[in-house]
């Protein structure tokens, strides 16, 4: 989720989106507490944390990324980032309604940033765990990640992270209460237990005297400072917190409003027992960003799907109109299901490929795309997320070795084909996002060629067929009409680009 430049007075980070949080209410949300992709060495340390009868103890461990080395005057990027909150099970009874299945947070982590005698405070705001089920004995394990803001500093001198106050926010889900509403997360304030070392991990500057040119492990004994001193202040010196970048301007969110109704025949079914309840909802529209990688397996060739650096479009969204719902308690165990919709109305993709291994050929590419379904829930203890539609696609201004090549106007994909991405704990939910893959059957062509030529052969020969991969990175979903409504909506990174959101 993306961290924005709080607004005067703090935004309060604890918050969830209101859209979501009645969603919750009718038992919406489940999962694990597992996330994608894996930090550095992680930090754990002890919080205290305030509890209506007094003070519980937090496990919490803090894992990243951090470069080999900066420089002077350049940002510096944490992350991944994950943030895992281990609370006993009784602490989190005390706070949260009785015979809660399942239970969704968010968390803010002030990390101090310090450089010679200069520091600031980076806000770590709205890292987002999976709905993670609560466990009949034992801690309950929350895993928070998110992107979290760049670091700049003015001189050299090694540059130290320590953790300071977390803030969780914490919601729960009580299957087929039938309460209306939106209800407020449940504030927990946790601060560092005294006497522990608070810092997360260091990245040197070079120049300073005492630097080892390699980041220092959390925990681990620090650099040494230049006898006599705290260390070199340049003129220039100084710790810089920067938000991330603001993402691609958005106007109207949604665009459209998504209509037809949610397919849920790609989605687990319920395991036998009670039957679940089934909930009509309103909905709650909004826009997110989407982007992808398609490979076409016969030409071992990728296309970008609403390149980022091609003014890439929003998917409109109608978030949580359906909900089927079982209680832990009930014969068959705990089985959640959320459904939303989507309008999916992707810009026109260009490729090049090697057709038959030597020969340069490109095209572009118009998607005609049916309604989206996307249904996140639990199987018991197993997450799911899968998002599925149908499309057909259309190939245009095609050249052959540079030389224009007339197909037509109505070259394409004779059928529909169905397109179903899984992405597990990967994908959070439909309003923090995350990523999908799989693997489609591209039909044969038809309608190709001009002037009396057929050549649906030939376009069928080097596209059609089975094992062309799709994997798709989701940002957090803009809900226009809900307070702290994640808007605007994010730019995911690029599936394969290295730097993924978790």
């Amino acid at each position: 989720m993306n961290p924005r430049t709080p607004a005067k007075g703090g935004r309060r980070p604890v918050r969830l989106a209101s859209a979501a949080a009645a969603a919750l209410v009718a038992g919406l949300l489940a999962g694990n507490g597992s996330a994608a992709g894996e930090g550095g060495t992680p930090a754990t340390l002890s919080y205290d944390c305030g509890l209506p009868s007094g003070s519980g103890r937090a496990t919490v461990e803090v894992a990243m990324n951090l470069p080999a080395s900066a420089e002077a005057g350049k940002p510096v990027q944490p992350g991944p980032v994950k943030v895992t909150v281990g609370l006993a099970r009784e602490d989190l009874a005390a706070l949260l309604p009785k015979d809660t299945d399942a239970v969704l947070s968010t968390a803010s982590l002030a990390v101090k940033v310090s450089q010679n005698d200069q520091s600031a405070t980076a806000m770590w705001s709205d890292l987002a765990a999976p709905s993670t089920p609560v466990p009949a004995e034992g801690d309950v394990r929350l895993v928070h990640s998110g992107p979290v803001p760049t670091v700049t500093v003015g001189g050299t001198g090694d540059v130290t992270l320590a953790a300071g106050e977390l803030k969780l926010g914490l919601l729960t889900a009580t299957p087929g209460t039938g309460q209306q509403g939106a209800p407020e997360p449940v504030p927990l304030v946790c601060e560092p237990a005294a006497g522990q070392d608070l810092r997360l991990g260091t990245v040197p500057v070079p120049g300073a005297a005492g630097s080892t040119g390699q980041p220092t492990a959390p925990g681990s004994p620090g650099p040494s400072a230049p006898a006599g001193g705290k260390g070199r202040k340049d003129a220039d010196g100084g710790v810089t917190v920067q938000p991330r970048s603001d993402p691609a301007p958005v106007g109207k969110c949604p665009t459209v409003m998504p209509k037809g109704k949610v397919d849920i025949s790609d989605a687990p079914v319920a395991p036998p027992g009670a039957t679940p309840g089934e909930y009509d909802l309103p909905g709650s529209p909004g826009c997110a960003y989407a982007l992808g990688v398609a490979n076409v397996s016969k030409l071992n060739g990728a296309m970008i799907i609403n390149d980022p650096k091609r003014k890439p479009v929003t998917i409109s969204v109608l978030a949580v109109v359906h909900s089927s719902v079982r209680s832990s308690v009930q014969p068959g165990g705990l089985y959640l299901r959320l459904d939303s919709l989507a309008d999916l109305r992707l810009p026109d993709a260009e490729s090049t490929f090697l057709t038959f291994g030597f020969q340069p050929v490109t095209a572009k590419v118009h998607f005609e795309t049916g309604p989206v379904t996307i249904s996140t829930g639990n199987v018991g203890t197993s997450v799911f997320s899968v998002i599925s539609f149908k499309q057909s696609l259309r190939l245009y201004d095609v050249k052959v070795n540079g030389t224009p090549l007339d197909v037509g106007s109505a070259c394409r994909t004779a059928t529909p084909y169905k397109v179903v991405l899984n992405g597990g704990a990967k994908y959070t939910n439909v309003f923090y996002g995350g990523t999908l893959d799989g693997t489609i059957d591209i039909p044969k062509f038809s309608g190709c060629g001009a002037n009396g030529e057929d050549l649906d052969p030939l376009f069928t020969a080097s596209l059609s067929g089975p094992g062309n991969s799709i994997e798709m990175n989701q940002g957090t979903t803009c809900i226009p009409d809900s307070p702290n409504n994640l808007c605007p909506p994010d730019m995911p990174e690029l599936p394969g680009s290295g730097t993924a959101k978790p």
